[in-house]
């Protein structure tokens, strides 16, 4: 067999892989809670890789690496400022939304536990909500139809449209049927599949560039500025970059993974597991894109004419071609993890946040079921629409999303879960300017000298408390129930038999 044939061989084992898990993920799915939040029972292990894989994207395999691979190691504080911020996301944040979600009307949606919590009587902060997530939704998913397109285009030569279509459809597939437990169990599969290939691909290109020295003797050769953290960057720029880590209080495909946690108390592991995984993961990264300029220094005759490429060009000319295959499908893991989360978000956004607010009245379970399904497929043309021009590249299609949901969501998220005197006036305004400022910001030339996510996340916060401060009314209610939800978090984990199957 030809080159070529032994990595579609690999890839075609890895996606049969995807549709099975997401076949047994259809089995286990009876109605919307489990469509949504796997009926809030997965554990902390599961719950960390899930996060982690729908996370990163294919921003860590191809974005993170072209970023470092054109500017040096000053590209690396955008993974410096995302691995800390994950760190704070799981500290202060899971324990709490699994809490409070739960004892606020068992609450299954970001948008729907803001309604509850605040006591929003005319829904407009549900519906605004979920207009803001489908919105940036639906640019976050042709980010993923953008990259699929690239990996088929860059690494076997196929039209880019083919590849999106390619990716598109089996992503699409076992998340249509598996919906919440299709997406976290491929997740899982997905982030370790792209844990092994980050630590194989620049272990194998440091044995080929002379290790250490040879690297760092061959980036300075190029640039001796690519190898230092500071030197060549503004402190805006660096600020802009580590800024990133504000994002993850306010990424709903992300903090709907701590929602279905089993306890509050599985947040603590859960951290561990995620961080650990993530720190080696973007280390790898970074190394693979050190390891290409070096590699490409060494060998002139050779040339990457996209840095978006260098992690599939480089697993391209190290490995045997099946083998180069298995680990070019860690793209494709990344990619598909991620749309996949994001398309269950999204159609939760529409059945749960907007149709049964307009249709007002309530769904079977198979009636929710198909109606999320529905809800996937609709988001994916969409987004497959946008995505066939290929006019943007991933990186910026990815940051304008992660900062639309930074600004917009993380202040309240994180005013709503430790101060008592949000109110529903003041998280709509917050929601309302976060977004608009992200939007009228992003698409200025203001967006090049600082990450829109800055002020619109600082604008937010503002407007929030200012509001809230002027239109709070005391209510015991709520204040019982905020102090239910801090009782809660030394509930401990169900006892096995209890489990849902997404536990298992």
């Amino acid at each position: 067999m030809d080159d070529q044939t032994f990595k579609i061989l690999a890839m075609v084992v890895y996606m049969a892989a995807m549709l099975g898990i997401g076949w047994y993920a259809y089995s286990k799915t009876s109605d919307l809670d489990d469509y949504m939040l796997a009926g809030r029972g997965l554990r902390p292990g599961t719950a960390a890789l899930s996060a982690g894989a729908s996370d990163m994207s294919s921003w860590l395999l191809m974005g993170l690496p072209g970023a470092v691979y054109t500017s040096g190691l000053i590209g690396a504080w955008m993974a410096i400022g995302l691995t800390i911020g994950a760190w704070l996301n799981w500290k202060f944040v899971a324990p709490r939304l699994r809490s409070y979600t739960e004892v606020s009307n068992n609450s299954i949606t970001v948008p729907s536990f803001l309604e509850n919590r605040l006591r929003d009587r005319s829904r407009l902060l549900r519906i605004v909500s979920g207009v803001i997530i489908l919105s940036f939704f639906t640019f976050y998913v042709s980010s993923g139809m953008v990259a699929g397109g690239t990996f088929f285009d860059t690494s076997f030569n196929s039209s880019y449209f083919l590849g999106m279509v390619v990716v598109a459809g089996v992503t699409i597939a076992y998340t249509l049927f598996g919906g919440f437990m299709g997406a976290t169990f491929t997740d899982v599969a997905q982030g370790l599949l792209m844990l092994t290939a980050l630590i194989v691909v620049p272990i194998i290109g440091l044995t080929q560039v002379g290790g250490f020295g040879g690297m760092f003797e061959s980036i300075n050769q190029v640039d001796p500025t690519m190898t230092q953290l500071v030197t060549g960057g503004s402190v805006v720029g660096i600020i802009s970059a580590a800024a990133w880590g504000l994002g993850y209080f306010g990424q709903p495909h992300i903090i709907v993974r701590f929602m279905a946690l089993r306890s509050p108390k599985d947040a603590l592991t859960g951290r561990r597991i995620g961080i650990s995984w993530m720190f080696i993961t973007v280390v790898g990264a970074v190394l693979t894109a050190l390891v290409g300029i070096a590699y490409y220094q060494q060998n002139p005759q050779l040339s990457l004419e996209d840095p978006e490429a260098v992690f599939l060009a480089l697993a391209d000319v190290f490995f045997h071609p099946f083998v180069a295959g298995i680990v070019l499908a860690a793209v494709l893991a990344a990619i598909m993890s991620t749309i996949s989360s994001q398309l269950v978000v999204s159609s939760s956004a529409l059945v749960e946040d907007l149709y049964n607010m307009i249709a007002k009245k309530n769904l079977t379970p198979k009636q929710g079921v198909i109606l999320g399904r529905l809800g996937v497929l609709a988001v994916s043309i969409i987004a497959i629409a946008l995505a066939a021009g290929r006019n943007e590249s991933i990186l910026s299609l990815v940051s304008f999303a992660w900062a639309g949901f930074g600004a917009s969501f993380g202040p309240i998220v994180l005013l709503a879960l430790y101060w008592k005197k949000l109110t529903a006036a003041g998280a709509l305004s917050g929601l309302i300017v976060g977004a608009a400022t992200v939007f009228i910001w992003g698409n200025t030339g203001a967006s090049d000298w600082l990450y829109e996510i800055v002020p619109g996340f600082v604008f937010n916060m503002v407007v929030t408390v200012v509001v809230s401060l002027l239109t709070y009314k005391r209510n015991p209610e709520i204040e019982a129930e905020f102090a239910e939800a801090i009782r809660r978090l030394d509930a401990p984990a169900p006892p096995d038999e209890k489990e849902h199957a997404a536990a298992q």
